[in-house]
This record gives C-alpha cells, structure tokens and sequence, in this order.
C-alpha cells in the first residue's frame, strides 16, 4: 500500500495521466484527511477550483490542492511530535492515566479527521493548515466558550454523529465536531441543551 509520500510524488509526475494524478490525490486522503475524507475533498475541490468528478482537469490546480494538504500534514505531524514527548515526560513523571485530551487525540492518530466536519459540504473555508494551527492553539490553552476554528458561538449538541465518537458538540457556523477539551463546562452544558426534546406521547 502506497504511503502518502509516494501518492503525492504520482500527484506530481508530469507524465502521469492527468485522471491517476486525480486518483492519487484522493489517495492521499486515506492517509490524511483532515475534515474526513469527504468533507476534505469537497473542501479541496472549492478552493482550488475543480469539480470532484473532473476527470480532465488542469495539473497545476492538482497539485496546488496537494501543497495545501501537505502544509497542514507537516503543522499536524509537528504536532503529533510534540504530544508524544509530553506523553513521554508524563509517563516519566508517573502520570500513565491519559486525561480527555488523550482519548480524543488516540482517536484522531495520523491526522484523519482531525477537525473532522460530519456534514462534508459543511466544513471552514481557510486553509487547512491554518485551521490545524487554531485547533492545536485551543487545545494547548484553557478551555474556552466559540469554537476554536472560526471563533464562532452557535456550540450545538449532535446525538447522531456519522463517525466515533457518535455524538458530541458541533459548531453550527463552520461545522466542524469541536474536541469537548477545548470548551469550558458551562460552553458544553449550553450546547447540550440544543439537543430537542422528544414530545410526550401522553
């Protein structure tokens, strides 16, 4: 199985045919997908100005697409660098029970649905990378109130989430399924009271 390096270099080789060039960049979002692999693409498709069936379509806008999603690879695996030698250090220091942190990075390894948006024509519009570094700002600091992405307040509380965990709060401006570490107790308990009331059959 090809890694996300060699995927990119097909990407990028002129004389492939332009529809493999295609088919690798999608390739490469089994291995990292940001958004999940749908909403990625759909994202990748607006801002680069192709349609996500365009069989024939300019390389340079290919390519372009795979520059973005690299920029936001390298920001993530410099992140996943920093995570392990805490973790490392924590362990060290005899802290083993990993905290809420933990369990929502064990899910997200590899960087696939790291700011993972469950509707995929929903998602931000801002580079990737930039969206990486906003979200890795918010879970380095103290838990806050908007979403950490487009600093958006519309927190809502989703029950039917298409990917684990299932459900969870979700930023009603951008779309993407906010890590419950980065919003204070007060932020999660106004998102859990969106959810709607089932009506008594009494």
């Amino acid at each position: 199985m090809a890694g996300f390096r060699s995927l990119a270099r097909q990407v990028r080789d002129p004389g492939s045919d332009t529809a493999l060039r295609r088919y690798s960049l999608r390739k490469c979002l089994e291995r990292f997908a940001p958004y999940g692999h749908r909403a990625t693409w759909d994202h990748l498709c607006r801002r680069h100005r192709f349609g996500p069936e365009d069989r024939e379509l300019d390389p340079g806008r290919l390519v372009a697409a795979l520059e973005e999603l690299e920029e936001a690879r390298a920001v993530w695996l410099a992140y996943e660098e920093e995570f392990a030698a805490r973790r490392r250090r924590e362990k060290h220091g005899g802290l083993r029970r990993p905290g809420a942190l933990d369990d929502w990075h064990r899910r997200t390894w590899g960087g696939n649905g790291v700011a993972r948006c469950d509707d995929p024509a929903l998602h931000p519009s801002e580079p990737l990378a930039e969206v990486l570094r906003r979200l890795i700002t918010a879970l380095q600091s103290a838990p806050g109130e908007r979403c950490p992405v487009c600093a958006g307040p519309r927190i809502e509380w989703r029950p039917d989430l298409d990917d684990e965990p299932w459900f969870g709060p979700v930023c009603g401006d951008c779309g993407v399924v906010v890590p419950r570490a980065v919003l204070t107790a007060g932020a999660l308990a106004r998102a859990r009271e969106t959810v709607p009331r089932l009506a008594s059959v009494a």
